[in-house]
């Protein structure tokens, strides 16, 4: 699992980075204190840094800066500020990428998957998840099951996906709504159970029987 340092002193804002990357697989390390930032890099050793320019005591370039003399992780600079000045000074300071708050979600995670390819080219992608013998090819949006698969539709794929992620443990019908609204993929609740319907006609066709159990009153657990 890729792990993300998020450098923003807003603390609504940090917040909400991290629950937008834990919900998409992500670890996260969101620091309340700036003054000793280097060294909790080298500490922790995070895949990839969020970081903003204005910060109490310090500045986003100048800590991109001390990070740049001793390590080459992708860094994005996620700032209200949004002068060319400011976008070059990023650049050139040695960042990767400069997103402009308010941010698309979407965009933000594309940016962010991009950046951790270019620079983990090895690293074992996510691209099958698999629980109990159970499948899911991201890529292709595959269900396989021993020698047979069944494709999903995009919400069908994002719910199964959100759901085996979280295998063991009860996710609640808000939850993934919320998770969906995060993707730019806008689900009601009627329209959540019909997905959740489809999803185990699905499996069913596939052998497949009980995979995802409803607890009552609480939600759907793998």
């Amino acid at each position: 699992m890729f792990k993300i340092m998020i450098i923003e002193d807003n603390e609504q804002i940090r917040n909400e980075l991290c629950q937008l990357l834990i919900k998409n697989r992500y670890e996260t390390i969101a620091p309340k204190e700036f003054d000793n930032i280097p060294s909790l890099v080298r500490q922790t050793n995070p895949h990839l840094i969020l970081l903003d320019i204005n910060l109490p005591n310090t500045d986003g370039f100048k800590l991109c800066t001390e990070i740049r003399s001793f390590s080459n992780l992708p860094i994005i600079f996620v700032s209200s500020r949004n002068t060319d000045v400011d976008e070059l000074m990023s650049i050139t300071l040695g960042g990767d990428d400069f997103i402009t708050k308010p941010y698309n979600t979407s965009i933000l995670l594309a940016r962010i998957a991009s950046l951790l390819k270019r620079a983990y080219p090895d690293s074992d992608s996510e691209e099958i998840v698999e629980h109990k013998g159970v499948k899911l090819n991201i890529l292709s949006s595959k269900v396989q099951y021993n020698s047979k698969e069944v494709e999903l539709t995009k919400n069908e794929l994002k719910i199964f996906y959100y759901l085996l992620t979280n295998k063991g443990k009860i996710v609640s019908r808000l939850d993934i709504i919320e998770y969906l609204w995060d993707n730019e993929m806008f689900v009601e609740d009627n329209t959540l159970t019909v997905n959740i319907t489809r999803i185990r006609n699905k499996l069913n066709s596939l052998g497949i029987d009980d995979f995802i159990k409803t607890k009552r009153g609480q939600g759907y657990i793998i």
